[in-house]
């Protein structure tokens, strides 16, 4: 049975964590707080079925896929501090970086994207995935009768293959867009869908809607 490593333990990661046992997959929660790890572990451990584990930033990741499960400034660190650790493992970004003081605008720079700042810090395949996919969706597994599309980019096809197959295990249906360039586009698509989710003219949209291609 393969294992994800998350590195997190909040509301994604738990979606996340329960899209990858639906999978067949056992997971490993890390938190720089082991007691709230454990409890993260415990909490899914009584709501699925599968094997999870817990344990704290900084040991080695058990899973060949490691979720980045953590705030854009938080993500870039912790792949710093890893190093070499990470090499040959797929290291999923799912962050979108916005500036969450405003909400009227992304911070990085035009031309890039948060998920190739994080490629640049880590000899990790960066695979940009899971960022266009609400937590609430993630633990149900879909909306409104629909079963839940995951966008992903990579530069990497192993690695974008990885979690593809993840993907398509949990019930989801996986959708590569391209190279890790285009995080750009999926990063500001998804600032624009959050907006809407904010705005109060909207008032179905609960920070559960899915992004859906039909056709």
């Amino acid at each position: 049975m393969n294992t994800i490593t998350i590195i997190g333990t909040g509301n994604m990661a738990r979606g996340i964590a329960t899209r990858a046992l639906a999978a067949g997959r056992s997971v490993e929660l890390l938190n720089r707080d082991a007691d709230k790890a454990a409890a993260a572990a415990a909490e899914l451990s009584t709501a699925a079925s599968g094997t999870v584990t817990s344990g704290t930033v900084g040991q080695a990741p058990a899973g060949d896929i490691v979720v980045l499960a953590l705030p854009f400034d938080a993500a870039k660190e912790v792949v710093a501090s890893y190093g070499a650790a990470l090499a040959g493992k797929t290291v999923v970004d799912i962050t979108n970086p916005v500036n969450f003081e405003t909400f009227d605008s992304l911070v990085v720079a035009p031309g890039t994207s948060a998920a190739e700042e994080i490629a640049a810090l880590t000899p990790g395949n960066v695979v940009k995935a899971f960022n266009t996919t609400f937590a609430g969706a993630l633990v149900a597994g879909e909306t409104q009768g629909q079963i839940l599309d995951g966008f992903i980019a990579g530069d990497n096809a192993d690695a974008t293959a990885a979690v593809a197959s993840l993907m398509t295990d949990g019930g989801m249906r996986p959708l590569v867009v391209g190279a890790l360039k285009r995080s750009r586009e999926l990063e500001g698509f998804q600032f624009l869908v959050m907006t809407l989710q904010a705005n109060p003219a909207f008032e179905t949209f609960n920070w559960n809607t899915g992004l859906k291609i039909v056709g």
